[in-house]
């Protein structure tokens, strides 16, 4: 089974220029090397991505900035230039063109107002390290993953953190049960 996770950045911390009736929004979707708060259903696990995590999906996908993940309302996409995703030395910093519509206008005016201050982008990891030796700070490093689209959001779904989930599935639990799948598999081996 396929799941795209969720990740949300509240306060943003966006950018907002308007030049010849062009409106763009700029800032940072992902920020390299960032722990993350507590994650997973128990708040069990952080996360940080790695510079270049989505080197390979920015090359061969054609992303999207949606306002608040909804598939309806698009206010940008790669494949014609109204969306630009680049890996910089911070982190995965994007530029969205708002479209000249109620939309683009309703967008720019809540952000500019401060009503949206957060940003969320949907992924799926491709290659991924968990570093569980501490329990207590267990730690998935995201090496490359797939991005599909980033999110302007009044929403984000935990408000009191800096990067926050909400998958359906837990991935340090999948982790945790594949590792455990081995560890039985590799003692019958040896009986």
């Amino acid at each position: 089974m396929t799941t795209v996770e969720i990740r949300e950045l509240p306060e943003f911390r966006v950018e907002l220029r308007e030049e010849d009736g062009k409106r763009t929004v700029t800032g940072y979707a992902v920020k390299w090397e960032q722990l993350s708060q507590k994650l997973g259903y128990w708040r069990r696990f952080q996360e940080k991505f790695v510079r270049g995590a989505f080197t390979k999906s920015l090359e061969s996908f054609d992303q999207r900035a949606l306002w608040s993940h909804d598939t309806n309302q698009v206010l940008g996409r790669t494949k014609n230039g109204t969306l630009r995703l680049t890996e910089d030395d911070i982190g995965l910093r994007f530029e969205i063109d708002l479209p000249n519509s109620p939309l683009g206008d309703n967008a720019f005016e809540s952000i500019k107002r401060g009503d949206v201050d957060g940003v969320s982008f949907g992924f799926q990891q491709r290659i991924e390290e968990w570093d569980d030796t501490d329990p207590d700070n267990i730690v998935r490093t995201i090496k490359e993953a797939d991005l599909y689209e980033i999110s302007p959001t009044g929403f984000p779904a935990y408000p009191d953190t800096e990067v926050a989930v909400r998958s359906v599935e837990d991935p340090y639990k999948s982790f945790r049960e594949d590792k455990l799948r081995r560890k039985r598999l590799a003692l019958k081996t040896m009986c």
